[in-house]
C-alpha cells in the first residue's frame, strides 16, 4: 500500500524585516505630522546632526542633559553663535527627545536652561532712505520691496501671496498662514495699485503658457490639493510673484512653478541700499520695521500696527517706539545748551 506523501513541513525561511528608518528619517516624519514649515524641519536636522558629530558620532539616546549643556556652551563660548541661535538649537535638541526618542521619563529634559535674549532695538530707515533705496529698485522686486515697507508684510509673506488675497476694492492684503499659522488683514497701498494690476497680467500670461503646456499647478496646503483637484491649476491660487524657471519640490518631488526665491529680493535689496549710499545694514526685513515705526509716527494707534504687522502681544510693537522721540529719548543735551 502506497504511503501517502507527508505534508509540506511549514517554511523556516521568514521574510527579512526592513531596517527601520535613521534617526534623521525619524524626525523628519515626526516634524512633518506636526505641519512645521520646510525651512523648520530643515534646521531642526541640522542641528541634530551637529549635535551627533560634535559628540563624536554617538546615539542621542545614549547622551543626555550633561551633553546638550556641552554643545550648547561649544555654540556660546567657541563658535559665538547669538542667544536666538543657541536657543534655536536648544528647541531641535529638545524635540528630538521628547517628540523621537520619547524620552519622557527624563527629568532634565525641564533642566535645560534656554540662553537669555538679547533685546536688541531694530535697524529702521528714515523716510527720505526707504524712498532712495526703493529708487533703486526695478520690476517685481521693486514692487515686493514696495510691499514690505507699504503693508509691513514680512519678506514670505510677501513672496507668498496668492492673487486670490489681493482685495483691490478694499485696498487690503490678507495674509494667509503667517507667522504662527495665524491669518490676518493688512493695507494695501494706494500707490501699488496699478504697479500690481501690471504684475498679476504678466503673472497670467506666465501662467496660461504652463496650462498650455500641461503643467500649471501650484503647491497647496494641507490636503487642499485631494480635496479640490482642480484648485491647483486655479488662477486664484497662482502665485502673484511666480518664478520664471519650474523647480522640484523637496517633499513630493513634483515640478512645478513655485514662487520667487527669498535670497533674490534679499540680495536685490541689499545691493540696492549700497547703491542708495545707505550705511545701515539693510535687508527686507528693514523695511518692516520702518513700515511700523512710519506708522506710530504719523500718529497712528499702537493697537492698529499690532494688528497690521500680526504681532500676537503689544509689546514686541512698543519696541517701535524707541524712534517716536526726537533726539536722545527726546532731552536736550547740556553740550548744546553752551
Amino acid at each position: 500500500m502506497p504511503v501517502p506523501d507527508p505534508e509540506p513541513a511549514e517554511s523556516t525561511t521568514t521574510t527579512p524585516l526592513a531596517p527601520p528608518p535613521r534617526l534623521l528619517d525619524q524626525l523628519r516624519e515626526h516634524i512633518r505630522v506636526k505641519h512645521y514649515a520646510l525651512r523648520t524641519e530643515r534646521t531642526y536636522v541640522e542641528w541634530v546632526r551637529r549635535y551627533i558629530l560634535f559628540h563624536g558620532k554617538r546615539h542621542p539616546r545614549d547622551m543626555g542633559a550633561l551633553e546638550i549643556e556641552a554643545f550648547l556652551s561649544h555654540l556660546a563660548l567657541e563658535r559665538g553663535v547669538a542667544s536666538a541661535t543657541q536657543n534655536q538649537a536648544k528647541a531641535a535638541l529638545l524635540f528630538l527627545y521628547k517628540e523621537v526618542l520619547r524620552a519622557v521619563d527624563l527629568p532634565w529634559l525641564t533642566e535645560v536652561v534656554a540662553a537669555k535674549t538679547s533685546r536688541r532695538l531694530p535697524v529702521v530707515l528714515t523716510q527720505r532712505e526707504a524712498r532712495e533705496l526703493l529708487m533703486q529698485l526695478h520690476g517685481a522686486h521693486w514692487l515686493a520691496a514696495s510691499l514690505l515697507y507699504g503693508s509691513g508684510l514680512r519678506l514670505l509673506e510677501c513672496l507668498r501671496l496668492r492673487v486670490k488675497d489681493v482685495e483691490f476694492e478694499r485696498r487690503e492684503l490678507v495674509v494667509r498662514q503667517g507667522k504662527g499659522s495665524k491669518d490676518r488683514v493688512t493695507v494695501l497701498p494706494e500707490n501699488l495699485l496699478l504697479p500690481l494690476r501690471n504684475q498679476l497680467a504678466q503673472a497670467r500670461a506666465l501662467h496660461e503658457r504652463d496650462l498650455a503646456a500641461g503643467r500649471g499647478a501650484v503647491w497647496l496646503p494641507d490636503a487642499l490639493a485631494v480635496k479640490f483637484p482642480r484648485a491647483a491649476r486655479a488662477w486664484g491660487w497662482q502665485w502673484v510673484f511666480p518664478s520664471r524657471v519650474l523647480s522640484v519640490d523637496p517633499r513630493s518631488g513634483v515640478e512645478r512653478r513655485h514662487h520667487l526665491a527669498e535670497q533674490g529680493l534679499q540680495r536685490a535689496v541689499s545691493l540696492a541700499a549700497r547703491r542708495a549710499g545707505i550705511d545701515k545694514p539693510c535687508s527686507p526685513h528693514v523695511l518692516r520695521h520702518s513700515f511700523a515705526t512710519h506708522m506710530l509716527q504719523a500718529g497712528y494707534d499702537i493697537r492698529t500696527v499690532q494688528e497690521l504687522l500680526g504681532h500676537a502681544d503689544v509689546k514686541t510693537t512698543m519696541i517701535y517706539t524707541h524712534v517716536l522721540n526726537r533726539g536722545g529719548r527726546g532731552v536736550l543735551s547740556p553740550l548744546d545748551a553752551l
